[in-house]
């Protein structure tokens, strides 16, 4: 009783609020045009020609739908005959879920979590079981698949001590709402203990691992090496520095510069995280007297150019091919870093900074195996102190190449031995059905 009528208030207040909403995507649009494409998506009102009765899974962004893809392409093999709707918050994972699977699968956005339009979507689409990934907890959505007896998967289940901090304000809403899931799978021990802390019923909570090291190499990845490798002519070091924050590229900047008084012959490859800083940080680079190429121009890289901004989307995993050595943005700061598995993957040298909180685990399953370098700072370091030490690492492994290729050689060791995840959340996912 309690629930609902907090739910209640939940479902008002966001009602309240949705003018609120929609306005803020249209002004985020102003930036990023694609936000107000397809807005009756975020309402709930998805295409005519989709399919009912089958499997959503849902994938946030970018590496959430890169994570996913082992685990869609067995449910693909394994049940060709039941459409699979995969949705995504984000227009860079729109465009990601379209370049990876085409028409093989039902795609659109996963609709606001507001009353109204989450029912419209579930009539719509009338699925057997909904999949969600990580932290990704939608209590409307959630609750309306619990009372339509719609089966519940969380997969990947990943919940930092910092978000505890945070659901814990919200334990009236957050408790039950874990606890309408039929099944949660986790990537860690910890992961599952902060869900147990939560409320999740102890049956049901079980640890799997991460689907992030469910990683593979396949064919069309291989060309798209190909295609990046014929931009760079000559013989470099590189160093690729990946999905970038603000902040972020102040520092490294800061740091290539220091480098290229011992490396004369370095690039600097640059990856921001979002799309609509892409013209800012080419503005930024060329301020700072780099000779800086866009991807996007498809120019041959030259000896005189300093930077390649990579200003495309769906390259940076092939882009990895390319480096010597690879540095995680987002770790600088409290972002809490990105997935240093994908670099792992092709074997690279890895430096991050000081906070990767989003990866805990992997961080201690990389660290005990020697199989990646954190630069020792902390919160309270200042962007001087964080350049010193992040070029120190950088320089170290770049004058010894040995160095560089053993930390590569064990961060792959670590990704090949710690795969699985995907089988085993796929069989959670056969047993579910089966009881639909």
């Amino acid at each position: 009783m309690r629930y609902s009528f907090t739910l209640l208030i939940y479902r008002i207040f966001l009602i309240v609020l949705f003018p609120v909403i929609i306005l803020l995507l249209i002004l985020r649009s102003h930036n990023h045009p694609a936000y107000r494409v397809r807005l009756l998506e975020r309402l709930g009102l998805v295409s005519k020609s989709f399919k009912q009765n089958g499997i959503i899974v849902h994938a946030s962004s970018v590496g959430e739908v890169i994570a996913l893809k082992p685990f869609i392409e067995q449910l693909l093999n394994s049940h060709p005959d039941v459409p699979i709707t995969l949705t995504t918050f984000t227009p860079t994972g729109s465009a990601q879920v379209k370049k990876m699977f085409n028409e093989r699968v039902q795609h659109c956005y996963l609709p606001l979590d507001i009353f109204p339009c989450t029912w419209i979507f579930l009539n719509k689409l009338q699925p057997q079981i909904m999949v969600l990934m990580e932290t990704e907890l939608w209590p409307n959505l959630i609750t309306q698949c619990h009372q339509q007896q719609i089966k519940l998967q969380l997969i990947n289940g990943r919940l930092s001590d910092n978000s505890m901090k945070s659901y814990r304000k919200l334990d009236w809403l957050i408790r039950p709402c874990i606890q309408s899931f039929d099944k949660i799978l986790t990537q860690s021990d910890d992961n599952q203990r902060n869900f147990l802390a939560l409320g999740a019923k102890k049956e049901i909570c079980h640890v799997s691992g991460n689907l992030k090291f469910d990683l593979e190499i396949n064919p069309e990845t291989e060309l798209k090496q190909q295609v990046l490798k014929e931009f760079i002519k000559s013989e470099r070091q590189v160093w690729l520095v990946a999905s970038t924050h603000p902040g972020d590229e102040e520092l490294i900047l800061t740091s290539f510069k220091s480098l290229k008084e011992q490396h004369k012959n370095l690039l600097l490859i640059l990856v921001p995280r979002h799309p609509e800083r892409f013209d800012s940080i080419f503005q930024l680079c060329q301020a700072q007297g780099f000779n800086t190429i866009r991807r996007s121009k498809k120019e041959v890289i030259k000896e005189g150019n300093d930077i390649w901004l990579i200003d495309t989307l769906g390259e940076l995993l092939p882009a990895f091919s390319l480096a010597d050595i690879v540095t995680m943005g987002g770790s600088f700061s409290t972002i809490g870093g990105h997935n240093p598995l994908e670099p792992a993957l092709f074997k690279k040298a890895i430096v991050v900074g000081h906070d990767m909180t989003n990866f805990r685990k992997v961080m201690e399953q990389l660290s005990s195996k020697s199989g990646i370098e954190q630069i020792n700072t902390n919160n309270s370091s200042s962007v001087n102190e964080q350049t010193v030490a992040l070029t120190k690492s950088v320089n170290r492994l770049l004058m010894n190449k040995e160095a560089s290729m053993t930390l590569g050689e064990n961060a792959y060791k670590v990704v090949q031995e710690n795969q699985g995840a995907t089988a085993k959340s796929v069989k959670v996912l056969n047993e579910l059905l089966q009881k639909c």
